[in-house]
């Protein structure tokens, strides 16, 4: 089988590479030249654990190109993975779709075909494609064109992992296309590929279900399970806002109510809230997609509202304790949205390093991965790149914890404290923890620090560098 990906980004470039991992010819097509270009000379242009490792294995079955005329004539399954953004009023972006779909269909040479909704889009999506094959395919009229819905429920720092032992995989069109992708995916449904030796099969993983639907029911699986994940959140950092008040503590909040089997422990984690390309867009894309339907969906809403709450929630704790910032020096660890990844939308990061600049403090910030990302996409924001968290830290009258990278949890923080002009730290991350021993104060997120990890007010402004 030849296979086609249109789109390299995070879904699309890893769908290219495991596919041709499991052996299959597969052609990476793509409108930008320098991330093409990037692509043959073997470099990748989005950093994923593990990724680097995969392409090598696989680069003997890839190839790249920015020619539909090179990609789509010979593929027998042509995978749509390209971005579907968010519009102001909350609406997907379906240019991007609606471009490379009517490129795709001025090329498709008359055999049977499928065509594979991987990008997330809106319900009804799939019967729209098929309109504009049927407008934009000479041979539509004689020939066997279908649609599949197969959404992807990759995160971003174990994308291979989630790959190639998902828990289940969703396939949406009629039951010829649907059989032709249980071909497709014939070693991923067996297992019967050998695993690669940096991402191992899971102890106890047998096989993925297998969900057989419609196309609409195969998008609405796909938002609904990132609004329920969304909603999880909000719902942990909503309980954590009354833990606060209470005294009572998030982390043994959250592990109790976890244990419960119907509940479970996962995106219970209190902190910034969510961000990335999918929790934000696929929330508010079903809120608009009710409302053009006249359906009001109150729960959503109110996730998204305790999820813009919280980035404001850290400045709040911040100002709490360096009551003017202007002038001030602010360390900022973490800019992409989550750990093991240089993704930076929605990264709640980017409100921290804004929010502080239009207050006046001085930013510095570090990340041990997306600084050279930001360079290109965050031009707009002022602030200071560290070498290192220590140096970030230093001279610093605050810092915010925005990302859970390890580097940051196994940071000797009596060392860096010491070097700090004001001990304040908002560990939006809850990553920390142990009580500092150090005079400092120490905010998180649902829990409340014991008295001795406190400095008094006026001890704050007689902390010198170095102290």
């Amino acid at each position: 089988m030849n296979i086609t990906i249109v789109g390299t980004g995070y879904v699309g470039l890893g769908t290219a590479i495991m596919l041709a991992y499991l052996g299959y010819q597969v052609t990476g097509l793509d409108s930008d030249e320098g991330k093409i270009s990037s692509l043959k000379a073997g470099a990748l242009p989005i950093y994923e654990p593990g990724l680097d490792d995969l392409l090598q294995a696989a680069s003997p079955n890839l190839r790249w190109t920015t020619q539909y005329s090179d990609a789509i004539p010979e593929a027998d399954f042509i995978f749509v993975c390209v971005g579907t953004p968010p519009l102001p009023d909350g609406h997907p972006n379906l240019q991007y779709l609606e471009g490379a779909v009517r490129s795709i269909a001025q090329h498709l040479d008359g055999k049977p075909q499928i065509i594979v909704n991987k990008s997330t889009v809106p319900i009804g999506t799939g019967d729209w494609v098929l309109r504009i094959l049927e407008e934009h395919a000479a041979l539509y009229a004689t020939s066997h064109y279908e649609v599949v819905s197969n959404p992807e429920f990759l995160r971003e720092g174990t994308a291979l992992g989630d790959s190639l032992y998902p828990d289940r995989i969703v396939l949406g069109g009629s039951s010829w296309a649907t059989g032709q992708m249980r071909t497709l995916y014939a070693p991923l449904i067996e297992q019967s590929f050998e695993a690669p030796a940096h991402v191992p099969r899971p102890r106890g993983y047998e096989r993925p279900a297998v969900v057989e639907t419609t196309l609409t029911s195969a998008e609405m699986i796909k938002y609904s399970a990132n609004a329920f994940l969304a909603l999880k959140i909000s719902y942990a950092n909503e309980i954590a806002g009354l833990c606060e008040c209470v005294g009572a503590d998030i982390h043994e909040v959250a592990a109790g109510i976890g244990l419960d089997h119907r509940i479970g422990t996962r995106f219970l984690a209190a902190g910034a809230g969510w961000g990335g390309s999918c929790f934000g867009k696929d929330t508010s894309a079903l809120i608009t997609t009710g409302q053009d339907y006249g359906y009001s969906m109150p729960i959503l809403r109110a996730a998204m509202t305790v999820n813009e709450r919280q980035r404001s929630l850290v400045i709040e704790k911040l100002q709490k304790h360096v009551r003017l910032l202007k002038g001030k020096r602010v360390a900022v660890l973490g800019m992409a949205f989550k750990p093991d990844t240089d993704d930076l939308r929605d990264a709640p990061a980017h409100d921290f390093i804004l929010r502080l600049g239009r207050l006046g403090a001085t930013v510095v910030a570090y990340d041990p991965v997306a600084m050279p990302r930001a360079r290109r996409e965050w031009t707009h924001l002022h602030y200071v790149e560290a070498v290192s968290a220590s140096a970030a830290l230093a001279g610093a009258d605050a810092v915010i914890v925005a990302t859970e990278w390890s580097e940051f949890r196994s940071l000797n923080w009596e060392e860096v404290l010491a070097t700090m002009r004001g001990r304040v730290v908002i560990d939006a991350r809850n990553i920390i923890r142990e009580p500092l021993a150090a005079p400092a104060v120490l905010e998180q997120i649902g829990r409340e620090q014991p008295q001795s990890a406190f400095l008094p007010a006026s001890g704050l402004a007689a902390v010198k560098v170095g102290a």
